[in-house]
Formats: C-alpha cells, structure tokens, sequence
C-alpha cells in the first residue's frame, strides 16, 4: 500500500507514471538486496548521501508513532485469533473479499505503469 500511494503522490505532482513506477516500485528489489545482504546500515553506504539524508529525515515523518499504533492493532487481531477468524469466514463464504481486493489492486494505474517499465527493462 506504501508503494501504490508513493507513486499516486509523485504521479499526482506531475511525475510520468513510469517514472514514478521505478522509483517508487522498481527498485524496491535493489534495496531489499542491500538490506538483506548488508543490513540496514550497510545499505546506507551503498546508497547515494542524499537518499541516506532523506530517510533519516522523511521516514519519521511518514512511518510516525499513528503508524506504530496501527501495527500494534494488527498484532493484536492477530494475537487475538480475530485475523485468522475473519480469513477463514471469508474463505468459507467463497473469498469474495479476497477476489474484489485482488481485482481492485489489478486494476490500479500502477499495474499499466509498471507493465511498460518492465517492457522497456526486457528490451521488448
């Protein structure tokens, strides 16, 4: 959801939509690889002083303590049984939810954005 609402604010701004896509989505992987491989603090030295500035200074602003607050609720439905209960309500009922949810994340631009960028990334 982070992903999808970054790329809708830098599309809203007048960012072309494949250019937000891979800033947005695209290299996700490369940072996750770094993560993985190198720890969040090491990651930070591959990348660029201006990205590194940009996360201590806007991640705050973003990941702040309502979001915090929200993870808690969820471990609590999850704690709870409440997560499971619902999932397999839904699953019992044919997973209507599930299927409109899947469908609705089909259709956002994003998918059309990311369909041409990775077009272009193949060469074809």
């Amino acid at each position: 959801h982070l992903i999808r609402t970054a790329w809708e604010v830098q599309v809203e701004a007048g960012f072309p939509p494949e250019l937000a896509y891979f800033d947005c989505l695209h290299e996700v992987k490369l940072l996750s690889d770094l993560i993985h491989e190198r720890g969040i603090a090491g990651a930070h030295l591959a990348i660029s002083n201006t990205a590194e500035w940009g996360e201590y200074v806007t991640g705050p602003r973003i990941i702040d303590a309502h979001v915090k607050d929200a993870m808690r609720a969820v471990m609590a439905d999850v704690r709870s049984g409440k997560f499971a209960r619902d999932w397999m309500a839904g699953h019992r009922a044919g997973a209507p939810n599930l299927a409109r949810m899947r469908e609705a994340a089909a259709q956002h631009p994003i998918e059309a954005a990311g369909e041409t960028v990775r077009r272009l990334v193949r060469g074809r």
